[in-house]
């Protein structure tokens, strides 16, 4: 199983790093109505923070971006979207071999999108501690060179002679 391939099956819904029923199915190489009943059949396994299914709004989104197929193409229904714990329990629920090795490689690819997103909100703070450095570093370079391009105006004495004005 390549790993590119499945985390570009892992989509962010709801706040949620997720896979679709139909993904899932095609994957364990079953239909995804035969995954769907057996999910049905052990529901109790499956609570709303291990499987949810998408809105309406959800699946229109996820279409008009090309994400997935229209509703029409997964024969009228709306997807059920698994959580990373949602697809470890799918194991227990499909229990043939290719199960068992398809979710080892999910669970390697949901370890690999942690470690990528840990890693970029790692990179993402040092770039904001080095911009506020530079942004004071660089708030004093800008200070000098405006002092050089326009040195403060003092009011001057006036050389001459003094009208009665004055």
């Amino acid at each position: 199983m390549e790993l590119q391939i499945l985390t570009k099956q892992i989509l962010e819904i709801r706040g949620h790093k997720v896979m679709l029923d139909f993904h899932l199915a095609n994957l364990y190489e079953v239909e995804t109505r035969a995954l769907k009943q057996a999910v049905k059949r052990n529901i109790e396994r499956f609570p709303s923070d291990f499987m949810f299914q998408l809105t309406d709004i959800e699946a229109k989104e996820l279409v008009s971006q090309n994400v997935i197929p229209s509703k029409s193409y997964l024969g009228g229904y709306l997807p059920y979207a698994f959580t990373e714990q949602g697809v470890a329990m799918l194991s227990s629920v499909l229990k043939s071999k290719k199960a068992l090795e398809v979710n080892i490689s999910i669970m390697r690819a949901f370890v690999v999108i942690r470690q990528y997103y840990m890693n970029y909100t790692e990179l993402k703070l040092q770039i904001e501690k080095l911009e506020k450095d530079m942004n004071l570093k660089f708030n004093d370079v800008y200070e000098a060179l405006k002092y050089l391009i326009e040195p403060p105006q003092t009011p001057r004495k006036q050389i001459g002679y003094k009208t009665n004005d004055e």
